[in-house]
């Protein structure tokens, strides 16, 4: 398989350990490119609704996937997002070609990208982030229908659908002008002297010009990877944003080396509290 060359890639909200994921289509475009720089920016385990009883092997294939980009030399930059807000305390820790970060400052000729996950930004999140996590699980709920629904649909020879992306068609319109979470980002890059800023978070893939005093800042929101299947790349000297199509990729014999689903959790929890235990000792 022919891999995509590109400098950086930028995806987040991939939502790994909830029913909302989408590992078939996530898998499918790491093996398609072949970056210097992938900037996980947020919302990449989802530890708001993470149990001991679902990361299964699909999920598992995407992390196998990532440590072998890293191994093949790419720098990987994690970007803490809201649903991944437990990995914040380790900002700044750098781990091979692995960093966890708060955000991070692409820079290109005299240009500077500020990437960074978005929620800081959310009116809810800081006010009400009660309501930001029953919001959530309402979301899980209607994966679940979501995904009974698909299953009677294959099973009928039709093209399955998402329902949340329908409905998010519906109630929320394009408008023109900036919203206020897009002006509060573009206010603040200007401020900070960033010539394009990077976000993700709202599950609203987009790339336009924003002018702020007179400034134009260009906003890309790299989407989401349970709706749009959606990346912010730079190539050629400037940033695009790319949409995935839902291609077959070759699948590889793994399986056989992946323990069983009720054995993930307990491996990870042992795994990172080894982790610890020799950043505690040293």
């Amino acid at each position: 398989m022919n891999k995509r060359q590109i400098e950086v890639s930028v995806i987040s909200d991939l939502h790994l350990a909830t029913h909302a994921c989408k590992p078939k289509q996530i898998l499918g475009y790491l093996k398609s490119i072949q970056p210097e720089i992938l900037v996980l920016n947020g919302d990449i385990i989802d530890s708001w609704r993470f149990t001991r009883n679902y990361f299964p092997k699909s999920h598992l294939k995407v992390i196998r996937q990532l440590i072998k980009m890293m191994e093949k030399g790419a720098r990987m930059i994690y970007i803490t997002g809201n649903h991944d807000e437990f990995l914040r305390k380790f900002s700044g820790t750098k781990v091979g070609q692995l960093e966890i970060v708060n955000q991070y400052i692409f820079h290109h000729d005299a240009r500077k990208t500020w990437i960074f996950h978005g929620d800081i930004f959310d009116d809810i999140i800081h006010n009400s982030k009660g309501l930001a996590r029953f919001g959530a699980a309402l979301y899980g709920l209607l994966t679940l229908a979501n995904k009974a629904l698909n299953r009677i649909l294959r099973s009928l020879g039709k093209k399955e659908i998402i329902i949340y992306k329908s409905l998010k068609k519906n109630l929320v319109k394009e408008k023109a002008a900036p919203s206020k979470f897009e002006s509060q980002l573009a206010k603040s890059a200007v401020s900070q002297g960033y010539h394009e800023v990077i976000c993700g978070h709202t599950h609203l893939p987009k790339i336009k010009n924003i002018e702020v005093s007179g400034c134009q800042i260009r906003y890309i929101n790299c989407g989401d990877w349970v709706e749009h299947f959606t990346a912010a790349e730079f190539y050629h000297n400037q940033w695009h944003l790319y949409t995935h199509s839902d291609v077959e990729t070759e699948e590889s014999n793994e399986d056989s080396e992946i323990p069983a689903e009720r054995l993930i959790y307990q491996t990870l929890l042992e795994e990172l509290t080894f982790q610890n235990a020799i950043s505690i000792s040293s």
